[in-house]
């Protein structure tokens, strides 16, 4: 019989998985008329990181696109899921830290950046997951 805490676990990898997966969806285009879309994602990319030259956005997007399906994968199927949960970790707080050099500390709060951070940094402090890929 699984507790409430195997439950709880199991709610916050697949809350994060999706989240992560939703991003990527609405930027390729898969949420239709809802989508953000590519263009508009490089955009912000760029106004996230202004702090770096704009020429470097398409790569950040891609990189971080690439980052954040894999990332949302391996959480939904549960496969490594401590180690995938801490880069989700690093990778959320480093947004974080780029929205607020360039939009001001209000924006990552509005938007639960440092919550979702700290919500895969706690995901990564249990020693075991149920549910997961891992266990079959």
């Amino acid at each position: 019989m699984k507790t409430k805490q195997d439950i709880a676990v199991f709610l916050l990898r697949i809350a994060l998985a999706t989240g992560f997966l939703s991003a990527v969806a609405s930027r390729l285009g898969f949420w239709g008329s809802k989508s953000s879309g590519w263009k508009n994602f490089v955009q912000y990319t760029t106004d996230t990181n202004s702090f770096l030259p704009s020429s470097w956005a398409p790569g950040i997007a891609v990189g971080s696109t690439v980052a954040e399906l894999s990332i949302g994968i391996l959480l939904l199927i549960g496969y490594k899921v401590g180690k995938t949960s801490l880069c989700a970790s690093a990778l959320t707080f480093l947004f974080a830290i780029a929205m607020s050099i360039s939009f001001g500390f209000k924006e990552p709060l509005d938007y639960s950046v440092f919550v979702f951070s700290a919500g895969a940094f706690l995901l990564s402090t249990f020693p075991q997951h149920t549910w997961t890929i891992e266990q079959i």
